[in-house]
This record gives structure tokens, sequence and C-alpha cells, in this order.
């Protein structure tokens, strides 16, 4: 498969207005592709129209090689999905809802797979805690957990480490450059730069609901810094 992601002509209208507009975007497998944009800039609006929890207003959205218009649900099947508010069932432990999550997916070997992310992000003594009681930190930790439980061949991300402390950031985006070098793909839409110079192959900056450029990273930005750029191509906006 040549792209995982390929839309084109992507519109998504709330009232009267235009939060998303005639967007293209074309992502290989194999990637960490960084979605960035100031607040407002549609990245939200974006990913949840790629992963069917809103349906588009108009526009061709193939994921994993699936026509998203005709069936969101067969790719919610497939892919991995961290929102950017962590909220899982108040009224379940971390551990239940890993269990839960696993059933629904039809995985048989849900202890064994809970078990890897409990050690992995250190939170093992919380397992048993109810969500609703959880620090926001390890509520995002059981996100992370329940997005890539199934080892999906793609993963979409709205604010990778929102809540996370240094040293399990640095745990997630070891992790998110390795599974990318497994040949599975990454998309993350975020406005913290620094994360995508550190682990994004390619970017696509979007502005007010338009992709003002899409590529290689090294490309877009040459030698200057990803923050110079991306000023300049929205015509100096603060992040």
């Amino acid at each position: 498969m040549e792209h995982v992601i390929d839309v084109e002509g992507l519109r998504k209208n709330y009232g009267g207005v235009d939060a998303v507009k005639d967007l293209t975007l074309k992502v290989r497998p194999g990637r960490v592709f960084g979605l960035i944009g100031a607040n407002g800039a549609g990245k939200t609006t974006t990913i949840k129209s790629l992963t069917g929890q809103i349906r588009p207003t108009s526009g061709r959205v193939s994921v994993l090689g699936i026509d998203l218009l005709k069936d969101p649900v067969g790719v919610r099947k497939l892919v991995g999905i961290i929102p950017e508010q962590e909220a899982p069932p108040s009224f379940l432990t971390g551990e239940e809802y890993l269990s839960f999550v696993c059933a629904v997916r039809g995985l048989k070997d849900a202890e064994r797979r809970a078990s890897f992310w409990f050690e992995y992000l250190d939170f093992e003594g919380q397992k048993n805690m109810l969500c609703k009681d959880l620090s926001r930190g390890t509520r995002q930790k059981l996100m992370v957990a329940q997005a890539f439980i199934h080892e999906p061949n793609l993963i979409f991300i709205d604010e990778p480490l929102v809540n996370l402390d240094p040293v399990i950031q640095k745990k997630v985006k070891d992790y998110l450059t390795g599974y990318a070098r497994k040949g599975n793909t990454v998309f993350l839409c975020t406005h913290i730069l620094e994360i995508v110079e550190e682990i994004c192959d390619e970017i696509a900056v979007l502005d007010r609901g338009v992709v003002l450029s899409q590529g290689p990273l090294k490309e877009i930005t040459g030698r200057r810094h990803l923050e110079d750029v991306f000023l300049e191509l929205i015509g100096g906006k603060h992040v």
C-alpha cells in the first residue's frame, strides 16, 4: 500500500464556517507524521474526520485502503486512537478497562498485553484503582495503552505527551519512533514544535483549515529551526 492515509478535498463545515477546507494529505507507511498548527487551526477536526468520529462535509478519505465515508467503523476497528482529552470509563479500574478493550477487539491474551503497558509506562501500582481516582497523567498512560494494545498498523494521536512527566514522555517518544521503524505509521497532531522536530519524519502545516506545506521535515526546514519556518508560513502568528 503506497499510502495508508490518502485524503483529497476534505472539508468540514460547522454552522457555515469551514473548520477544514480543501485538505489534501498523503501519508506513507513507516512514518511518524506530524500535523502541526496553532490552536484552532483545525487539527482536532482533521483527526476526528480521519478516524470516523465525525463525518466530513465533503471530500474523499481513504484510510488503510478503506473508504472512510462508506465504512467508518471498519477504519476504527483497525486503527488506534489517543484523543486529546483522556476519558477512560470512571467506573472501571485500569486493568478492567484494558481487559474490556481487548474483549471488544477480540484479543485472547489480554493479561499479557496489559501487563506490558503497566510495566512499560510504570503504573502497575495503580492498575486496580478506579479510573475516576487516577491522576490525569495516569489516565493518559491508560489511553496510550488502549490505543496500542492491539498493535495497529496505524495510530492517530492528538497531542501525544499531554499530562505526562519527562520520564514517561521519553518512553512514549522512543516507542513511537520504534513503532514506525517496524513499518507502522504514527499520525500525530500537536502545536508543540519541539516534539515534531525530535520524532517526526514528515509534517504538514495547517492554518485555519488549510494545509500550507507538506513533506519530509528536513526538506521543509532545511538548515532552519522548525519554529522559524512555521511562523513564516502562518504569517508570524504565535504558536
